[in-house]
């Protein structure tokens, strides 16, 4: 329903219940929940900000969730698609750990950083490492091109590739974006480095 608001940020209330962001939208105030991290990096109020949103739809309630990021928008759905994992926990896992970190842990199967959010145990980050590296790594990726190899021979690359294609972005914009990001890295094989760099390149 929302993809985001862009509007002058007239509250940041931190309380026991979360982190919220009060968004003016031509003269409507939108609550908005987010990440510790999204809270603390979000910029003073009566500054303009755009806010990429969720819409939460419960029983008893609606509410949205937004994030300073389309990126960190996108892994938040991800994470409330895996059973047991609700919002709370999506945003404790994203106030903990910044997108990159996060997808690299799982990459990793570093489940015990992993508990290292408010409200994660052992089992439950098993299994969202089970869960989200399969949707990550294991999602239906487009054929690499021969004409590409140069870009895609290795690890880290078709790591990134994964990611990228995961979170709804097109083979020829991560194409462009591995190519221009990749010749300068001082380590073109560290799969971590090379993805947080092409999902800056993408949001610009």
């Amino acid at each position: 329903m929302f993809e985001y608001l862009k509007g002058c940020l007239v509250d940041k209330q931190s309380t026991q219940t979360g982190f919220y962001l009060v968004v003016e939208v031509n003269g409507v105030g939108y609550k908005i929940e987010t990440s510790e991290m999204d809270y603390t990096q979000s910029p003073d109020v009566n500054s303009e900000v755009k806010i990429y949103v969720s819409l939460i739809h419960k029983e008893d309630s609606m509410f949205l969730c937004g994030f300073l990021t389309k990126e960190t928008r996108d892994i938040f759905k991800i994470l409330t698609s895996v059973s047991g994992v609700g919002v709370k926990m999506g945003l404790a896992l994203l106030g903990k750990f910044d997108t990159c970190s996060l997808i690299s842990l799982v990459i990793n199967e570093d489940y015990k950083e992993l508990t290292l959010a408010k409200g994660v145990g052992t089992k439950l980050a098993q299994k969202i490492i089970l869960e989200l590296r399969d949707k990550l790594i294991k999602a239906n990726i487009t054929p690499i091109k021969s004409e590409d190899s140069k870009i895609t021979e290795s690890q880290a690359t078709q790591d990134t590739f994964a990611v990228l294609q995961s979170l709804g972005y097109e083979y020829d914009e991560i194409k462009t974006a591995i190519s221009v990001v990749i010749s300068k890295l001082s380590n073109p094989n560290d799969s971590e480095e090379l993805l947080r760099e092409c999902l800056k390149y993408l949001s610009m």
